[in-house]
């Protein structure tokens, strides 16, 4: 019995799985109001689909205001989570986020999104997640895959991001 344990520790230990979660929806309002909104970090907080995981979240701003370099980190409740997020990557038809949790699960992942102009004045925004997971959360994403976990909250984000950029 105590060896299966320690197999099962050493296991969870050395787990790797790595993930590619993609939504994409069409808004109404052209790239140059969508973008300012996932570029300024602060501006998450208008769509972002874990807002309100934890109404007492504490949350920390640094680097510029937006773009390259524009900085975000939380810690909340068990929901919500402890970690940061930086903007890595930003040209008008991308934007590049650099995501790192800490808590529950150490994992790190990139958020990118793309801005395709659609007819008229509309816009594709496809909101395209990737990541590794490492230890305990890789033997969990085998049994309940990533695309399950977070699929609905990137279609959230996008239909909230839609409002949001609407004049």
């Amino acid at each position: 019995m105590g060896e299966s344990r320690i197999g099962a520790a050493g296991l969870a230990s050395t787990a790797v799985s790595s993930y590619l979660v993609e939504r994409r929806t069409v808004v109404d309002a052209p790239a140059d109001r969508v973008h300012p909104l996932v570029a300024d970090l602060h501006a998450w907080r208008g769509w972002s689909p874990w807002e309100g995981l934890d109404p007492d979240l504490h949350r920390e701003y640094s680097g510029p205001e937006r773009g390259l370099g524009a900085r975000y980190s939380w810690s909340g409740n068990r929901r919500a989570g402890r970690g940061t997020m930086e903007v890595v990557g930003d040209a008008a038809d991308q934007v590049d986020v650099a995501v790192t949790f800490e808590k529950p699960f150490r994992s790190t992942a990139t958020s990118t999104f793309l801005f395709v102009p659609a007819d008229g004045a509309r816009t594709e925004v496809v909101w395209r997640m990737t990541g590794e997971q490492r230890g305990i959360a890789a033997l969990l994403g085998r049994v309940v895959p990533m695309d399950r976990i977070l699929g609905g909250d990137l279609e959230k984000g996008l239909t909230r991001l839609g409002v949001a950029a609407r004049p």
